[in-house]
């Protein structure tokens, strides 16, 4: 069975930093992309990165391009995203999603992504 969990989310200053953790189990990282969004109360979900186990690429969103950073272990099955910098506007609900994917790049938007984690909040705040 296919499962994604996030962790890593919590309280940080402005300026701070977190670091985000989405592990895989049921299947590999392997020909799967893998995306982050983020939904704030009363506003969509929004694509904040994406990575492509295919070819590597990744994208990021312009709120976030230079402060976040996506990464992979394959050896843990797990997607991380280093968030620096934060601002108050990067408060918000993050969610992890996979994909296959074989195709370069990787879908930036959550409609393609059928495997969803449960989320964890990230809140920035002084």
């Amino acid at each position: 069975q296919l499962q994604l969990v996030e962790s890593g989310g919590g309280l940080v200053q402005p300026g701070g930093s977190l670091r985000l953790s989405c592990a895989a189990s049921g299947f590999t990282l392997d020909y799967y992309a893998i995306g982050w969004f983020r939904q704030a109360p009363g506003k969509e979900r929004e694509g904040v990165s994406c990575i492509s186990s295919s070819d590597g690429s990744t994208y990021y969103a312009d709120s976030v391009k230079g402060r976040f950073t996506i990464s992979t272990d394959n050896a843990k099955n797990t997607v991380y995203l280093q968030m620096n910098s934060l601002k108050l506007e990067d408060t918000a609900v993050y969610y992890c999603a996979a994909q296959v994917w074989f195709v370069s790049g990787c879908p930036r938007t959550p409609r393609p992504y059928g495997n969803w984690g449960q989320g964890t909040q990230v809140t920035v705040s002084s």
